[in-house]
């Protein structure tokens, strides 16, 4: 453990030492790769740093023991330390576990109504509404990147893009299939319906991540529909980029501008690239894949919303809260810190 501290601690004076050379600043993708990383590895850094202090106090403290009239005092602090220490490396088991890469950028996420027809795409909204209350609480930034909005309400797709800090490393267990439970209000004889919607969550992807070649795509553009005033409904604004070897297919209406819509929509095209390799490394991966929190697949059904109980379940670990009205509005610590803590167990259990 001290070996792996002391490495981290090394390897961020490093990084101040390069970022204050004029070599480095003059390249900014340079400077921000070092920044980012360095931003990483601070809360281990200055952990350590308080660490050593602790360590540097239970020094004195033995010292002062030697004392006749300091042993009660020093005795307090000794023990006082000593606590803090065994807390501390406590602590540094779960800190000094392996880090997703990706957990510290933006994300980019599509939700989709799937079986049930108008009370899928109803709850697609409603999905849609509870990751913008919980941004809003976590103070995240939210931007809608296109929708369908659905015949009676809520979405057929929507896509949006979160910014903030550490977005993906709690909002990157949402992936799956979310479920609800409850009477539609599409239905006249009151009878509870079970409906689907599936969520993705994609973290957001940095230009040294993927290239994607010109020849590989062909991007279209056609007015866009909807509200936004004359000049988005009868200039071409809206964009469709279509990605041949994929056959992944973006699109991006939501800016005025053609130019912005492309920005946007090759950014997604980025993001479903890059979540396709994820993939394709974790099913390399075999077993190791199923002893995750989450497999990040649509059909993996992972949540059920039970309104009539007030009821939210997570299936992937057993966990329910009686709070669903809360959930809807954007309380979702409780479910995502459960999530986390089940996480950091199964990697120290080594699974």
């Amino acid at each position: 453990m001290i070996e792996r501290l002391n490495n981290i601690e090394k390897r961020y004076n490093e990084i101040t030492d390069l970022l204050s050379s004029e070599e480095v600043l003059k390249d900014i993708k340079k400077t921000t790769s070092l920044s980012k990383e360095q931003a990483s590895l601070r809360e281990n850094y200055e952990a350590y740093q308080e660490y050593k202090k602790v360590l540097n106090n239970i020094e004195t403290a033995k010292e002062m023991l030697k004392d006749p009239e300091m042993a009660e005092f020093a005795k307090e602090e000794y023990n006082l330390n000593d606590a803090k220490r065994k807390q501390m490396e406590a602590d540094f088991e779960i800190m000094l576990l392996p880090k997703d890469p990706n957990d510290g950028k933006d994300v980019i996420v599509e939700i989709r109504g799937a079986a049930g027809g108008d009370e899928a795409n109803i709850f697609a909204g409603d999905l849609y509404r509870m990751y913008c209350y919980y941004a809003e609480k976590q103070g995240w930034k939210v931007e809608e990147l296109s929708k369908e909005e659905g015949t009676s309400g809520g979405f057929s797709q929507v896509e949006f893009k979160i910014k903030g800090d550490n977005v993906y490393s709690k909002l990157k267990y949402e992936s799956g299939s979310h479920r609800v439970q409850r009477v539609p209000v599409t239905e006249s004889q009151g009878r509870i319906q079970t409906s689907t919607a599936t969520v993705l969550v994609m973290p957001e992807v940095d230009d040294i991540d993927i290239e994607i070649k010109d020849s590989d795509i062909r991007i279209d553009t056609y007015c866009a529909s909807g509200h936004g005033g004359q000049g988005v409904n009868t200039t071409p604004s809206a964009v469709r980029i279509t990605h041949f070897p994929t056959n992944i297919v973006v699109t991006c209406q939501n800016q005025r501008s053609q130019i912005q819509n492309k920005a946007e929509a090759m950014e997604v095209l980025k993001a479903r690239l890059y979540q396709l390799e994820l993939e394709r490394q974790e099913e390399e991966l075999g077993s190791e894949r199923r002893n995750k929190i989450g497999t990040g697949d649509r059909s993996e059904k992972i949540r059920t919303y039970n309104y009539p109980q007030n009821r939210v379940t997570d299936h992937r670990i057993g966990f329910s809260t009686m709070q669903l009205e809360r959930v809807m509005d954007g309380d979702l610590d409780d479910i995502i810190n459960a999530l986390i803590t089940e996480d950091q167990a199964r990697k120290l259990r080594g699974e």
